[in-house]
């Protein structure tokens, strides 16, 4: 699995990042992390908002910093665990 962060590295993105790798930890799934600072990059997600989160290409989140519960629901409904 690849997760991406998008953002520009600011405080939430950062926390994002946190809260995802804890989900991750905690599925004991096996993931790829990546930070998508480029902002024509995450335009092409269509998102206006960031930190956005996004699991195999597809946007999960965006404009809000995602508790880690959250991301554990969201990883689960992407993985079928």
């Amino acid at each position: 699995m690849i997760i991406k962060i998008l953002g520009s590295g600011c405080p939430n993105c950062k926390k994002l990042e946190v809260n995802a790798r804890e989900a991750v930890k905690q599925l004991g799934l096996g993931a790829d992390f990546i930070k998508v600072t480029d902002f024509k990059e995450i335009a092409n997600y269509g998102i206006m908002r960031t930190p956005g989160l996004v699991f195999d290409e597809k946007v999960v989140s965006f404009g809000r910093v995602t508790d880690t519960a959250t991301i554990v629901e969201l990883l689960k409904a992407h993985t079928n665990v």
